[in-house]
């Protein structure tokens, strides 16, 4: 396949994607798939241009699937890494089309369907990684549950519980099981939120988990340097992804990121060299850093 990539002209920022108002089929059930999405999400795959810094690495990414973890996947392949996404076996037919890609960009990929909620998948997530490919450089952790509410009666236990066990607990487990085979110069890259730092109330469970992602990534870099691995995280604002409609409201989805300072949602894409940047020798000096894309909407 004969890539097209765009040129270096300028882009007006606020026309670098579509604007409200996106369409999609709104079911509000997880997992949401791509084939929700009317307004298609642009992964970068007729635009990202890799360039060599991560050749020969080996990446796992949550959630690879579809949105932020399929944009990254491309790019991770198209700069020289070998990638393995994990998802849940719902999603297996957009998985199939990540690992496309990443196979079309001459790197090999792997497919890991499974539940990263219980111990165990995580643990066993990592070892097929390091059977499959000998090593493992690149942690991402990506994959998220959310669900949005308007009183606080209607989040049940089991969805609370069940929000920390994707959103957290898979996150601790994942690393624990890596750090044993990260060497120096490993990278784990966690997938924070603007919710981390303007929580809304709709969001209560997903918002007060990636505060928890925020803390516990800043924790863990300091543990994790002992080894000389770097552990960031990237914020995203609202982004144009199936998480979406499968979660919110209809008007809520047609008018989604329509307040930000661009007037529109990002689209994974643009997310994904942050991916590329925090994983690459580039940022050898970053740390417990939370990289923020937001649409402006970070608060000072």
């Amino acid at each position: 396949m004969q890539t097209k990539f765009p040129s270096n002209d300028l882009i007006d920022p606020r026309r670098a994607g579509p604007a409200p108002p996106y369409e999609s089929l709104v079911s509000r059930q997880q997992p949401g798939t791509q084939d929700q999405m009317i307004t298609k999400p642009d992964h970068g795959e007729e635009s990202y241009q890799g360039w060599g810094r991560l050749n020969n690495r080996v990446a796992l990414i949550t959630g690879g699937d579809s949105g932020i973890g399929r944009a990254v996947a491309i790019a991770y392949s198209r700069e020289g890494a070998d990638v393995a996404i994990s998802y849940l076996p719902e999603e297996s037919e957009d998985a199939a089309k990540t690992a496309e890609w990443v196979e079309q960009a001459g790197r090999r990929a792997l497919r890991l369907p499974g539940d990263i909620s219980q111990e165990a998948g995580c643990i066993e997530i990592i070892e097929s990684v390091v059977r499959e490919f000998g090593q493992i450089d690149i942690l991402v952790n990506n994959a998220a549950y959310q669900m949005t509410h308007e009183e606080m009666e209607e989040w049940s236990s089991e969805e609370w519980e069940h929000t920390f066990r994707v959103n957290i607990h898979a996150m601790f487990y994942l690393c624990k099981a890596a750090m044993k085979h990260l060497k120096p110069g490993g990278v784990i890259i966690n997938t924070a939120s603007i919710q981390s730092l303007r929580p809304k109330s709709q969001l209560l469970a997903y918002a007060t988990s990636k505060g928890a992602v925020l803390n516990f990534t800043k924790a863990l870099a300091e543990l994790a340097m002992k080894q000389g691995i770097r552990v960031n995280a990237v914020g995203p604002g609202p982004v144009w992804t199936p998480l979406i409609p499968s979660t919110m409201e209809e008007e809520k989805v047609r008018n989604f990121g329509g307040t930000t300072l661009f007037g529109r949602a990002a689209q994974p894409a643009e997310i994904a060299p942050a991916y590329v940047f925090l994983a690459s020798n580039d940022a050898t000096y970053m740390t417990g850093e939370l990289l923020a894309i937001t649409g402006g909407q970070t608060p000072l």
